[in-house]
């Protein structure tokens, strides 16, 4: 089973019709998602996905047909922010931003105006929600992962593919992986992410996937030591980053010896997260 989302999920998917909205739309039918309609200006009264799935011009006008309970982004960043406020108003209680690029000064306006109409947003700049085995929000790879017990959140969705690949070829599963997107401002944060899975009963305990940049990982630790009732594990990269520089990201920057990944593994360390930095690792502090 999966958090925020599940096989009823009704999801519409903003930007359908583009390269990646329909690339990856497919996939996420193909996987068992829910999709009832997309959302592509001027391509209203189309049909995509085997003739099976309409097309409307507005959020508004999808969410009066369909009723959806969700959105996913593939729009390109100059239309993103007007697409996440349209989104916000149609009346969906979840979305989710694929995009990379979104201005921060729009990102922060869309995150507050999205917490006044009680949405969730996830990213922008992530790789969705992923339930292996069940159901897809997003851009992660259906092979990736096995079914299990294990929550994982992601500031990168790259990055998450591969330990979940490599937790597969240990017979570890999981449960929904949760790409929060590596941004300097997210829709969802860590410790956000972590009350999620400490309220899911599908989830046995959590690996946080970190990287270099920002205090996320620091308030998770934080989090994690004192409200978390579930075993928290955390693999960071990035030790070898150089000071001053932005590595990938816009959030992956380090400054005056902040955000480095030494703060962040003894932040953890310190409120009793079992954490490491070596890939192959990743079985121990799991099974441990």
């Amino acid at each position: 089973m999966s958090i925020l989302i599940n096989n009823t999920t009704r999801v519409i998917v903003q930007g359908i019709t583009g390269r990646e909205g329909s690339f990856h739309a497919e996939r996420m039918f193909e996987m068992g998602t829910q999709i009832v309609a997309g959302v592509s200006p001027g391509k209203g009264g189309s049909w995509v996905l085997g003739e099976k799935v309409p097309v409307f011009d507005t959020m508004q006008g999808a969410m009066e047909v369909t009723e959806a309970d969700a959105s996913i982004l593939f729009v390109p960043a100059r239309q993103s922010t007007d697409a996440l406020f349209e989104a916000a108003d149609s009346g969906v209680n979840l979305v989710v931003c694929i995009t990379e690029g979104v201005p921060l000064l729009d990102i922060s306006k869309v995150c507050k105006y999205m917490e006044s109409k009680n949405v969730r947003l996830i990213g922008p700049n992530c790789s969705g929600i992923f339930n292996p085995g069940g159901v897809n929000l997003g851009v992660a790879p259906a092979d990736c992962a096995i079914p299990g017990n294990i929550g994982v959140i992601s500031r990168s969705g790259t990055l998450s593919f591969y330990v979940m690949n490599e937790m597969k070829k240990i017979g570890l599963g999981v449960s929904t992986c949760l790409g929060i997107g590596g941004d300097l401002i997210q829709g969802t944060s860590f410790t956000e992410a972590l009350e999620l899975f400490d309220m899911d009963p599908y989830t046995e305990r959590v690996l946080m996937i970190g990287e270099i940049g920002g205090l996320e990982e620091e308030r998770a630790a934080k989090y994690a030591a004192y409200k978390m009732s579930k075993p928290v594990s955390a693999f960071l990269v990035g030790s070898s980053a150089p000071t001053g520089r932005k590595m990938g990201h816009s959030g992956a920057f380090i400054e005056g010896g902040i955000g480095t990944v030494q703060a962040k593994v003894e932040a953890l360390e310190v409120s009793g997260v079992r954490v490491t930095t070596h890939i192959d690792c990743i079985g121990e502090i799991l099974k441990g």
